[in-house]
């Protein structure tokens, strides 16, 4: 529905109504859409997190309410129009005017919220849209008000999503009406196969975004140095020469050590951030599982019984360094985050999709809460357990990154105290015949 509809109705006079107005009254249809439009934008909102749409959703809301109150109110009036008097008529009337007052004041507002908003009927084609939709839409008045919405933006990068049925948000595309701003899109059902189509500019938090990696990246640079030369001189120092001083050296190497490897892991991040695609070898996943497994057994020192199952037969398509780093990565925190005496085990094996690398570890196990954050840069589920293990809380955001190079995705199951399984999704795009055949 319009705006310009709903104000149509608040200026309607009610002694202009017939008495045999039929069961379908023009005054429900418009409160029944208004209401659908604020259920449907509500659990849009609840999902896709569109903050300026709370606003739209507010003034529907009152919208919905303004329509019900026109309808409730007119209805005495109308079912007996020679008993109304003139002072209830005045009154009437002074309702009316107030309520079309609000309803040009909500229009006005929704036409001036910064996200695009289009209102779309059960053909997809536009009902109305504000003047953000405007300019990041390149939509003009009165030209688009009832064309196909799909056939407007054939051009762009929305004609293929919106063929698709616009199931899921479309991320980071180029706005049709502004080529250099980059914008969010979603589409949110109403009613009876209506839709609401939003777009959100994120052209500013893009570059925040930007500037946030480029200071990781430098400051990471920067610290690379200095902390090579103090973990240097702090091996030349013989904690024997100085016994009384012995813990406090053997801290201080361990946690230089440690910054090293935070550095090192931040120089990674940035750069896989930046990616966009991998130089694609031959990855021989017999060699690269045997030096996961000494890794393993090197970092566990005995504490822990490793095991390695291999029967997928495949190699894989992609970086040898990034997967090596992500699938290291997995075992490591396997083996920090178990206690001694239990096990871990690795497997490579075919799935219907593709393959699967997996580590499974009879450890702490992971809270059901937490599941959806681990890949999130220092996320920490115990600060005291995780410093205590050595890590540096990047090794799952560096797994998610390198697997989402390689089109893959990372799957977590976990039960406390029973242990966890993380295991890593290749499509068969990607995997190769074992040896030097590269043929898929």
């Amino acid at each position: 529905m319009a705006f310009a509809d709903a104000e149509a109705i608040a200026r309607h006079r009610p002694y202009a109504v017939p008495m045999n107005q039929p069961a379908h009254h023009p005054w429900k249809l418009p409160a029944a859409l208004a209401a659908g439009i604020v259920m449907g934008a509500l659990a849009g909102w609840s999902v896709h997190g569109h903050i300026a749409t709370g606003v739209a959703v507010v003034a529907l809301i009152e919208v919905a309410f303004l329509l019900t109150r026109i309808r409730h109110e007119t209805r005495p009036m109308m079912a007996q129009p020679a008993d109304v008097s003139p002072l209830q008529h005045d009154r009437f009337m002074t309702r009316t005017r107030r309520i079309a007052s609000s309803l040009r004041d909500l229009r006005n507002a929704a036409s001036h919220l910064p996200d695009a908003v289009v209102l779309l009927d059960q053909e997809q084609q536009v009902r109305w849209f504000n003047h953000a939709a405007e300019s990041l839409l390149g939509l003009r008045r009165p030209r688009d008000r009832g064309v196909f919405l799909q056939q407007r933006f054939a051009h762009s990068d929305l004609s293929g999503w919106l063929q698709d049925g616009a199931q899921e948000p479309l991320n980071d595309i180029s706005a049709p009406g502004e080529p250099d701003s980059q914008i969010n899109v979603s589409m949110l059902p109403f009613g009876r196969r209506q839709h609401l189509l939003l777009a959100r500019d994120i052209s500013h938090l893009n570059r925040l975004e930007q500037i946030r990696r480029d200071f990781v990246a430098n400051v990471s640079h920067e610290l690379r140095t200095p902390l090579t030369v103090i973990h240097g001189y702090l091996e030349l120092l013989d904690p024997e020469d100085v016994p009384e001083l012995a813990p406090v050296l053997g801290e201080m190497r361990s946690q230089s050590k440690r910054m090293g490897q935070i550095v090192e892991d931040l120089l990674t991040l940035s750069r896989l951030e930046t990616q966009h695609q991998v130089a694609d070898e031959r990855v021989p996943m017999a060699s690269l599982l045997a030096t996961v497994r000494k890794e393993a057994e090197a970092l566990s020192q005995g504490r822990h019984q490793i095991t390695l199952e291999s029967t997928a037969e495949a190699d894989l398509l992609g970086s040898p360094k990034d997967l090596h780093s992500a699938l290291s990565n997995l075992v490591s925190n396997a083996v920090r985050y178990t206690p001694a005496g239990g096990s871990i085990t690795i497997r490579w094996k075919r799935t219907p999709e593709g393959a699967a690398y997996s580590v499974t570890d009879t450890g702490f196990g992971i809270p059901a809460s937490h599941l959806a954050r681990l890949t999130e840069r220092f996320y920490r589920i115990s600060s005291s357990r995780s410093r205590d293990s050595g890590g540096t809380g990047l090794g799952l955001s560096i797994v998610k990154h390198v697997l989402n190079l390689h089109q893959a995705q990372l799957r977590i199951e976990s039960t406390p105290g029973a242990g966890s399984t993380f295991t890593c999704l290749f499509g068969s795009a990607r995997l190769l015949p074992p040896g030097g055949n590269d043929e898929s």
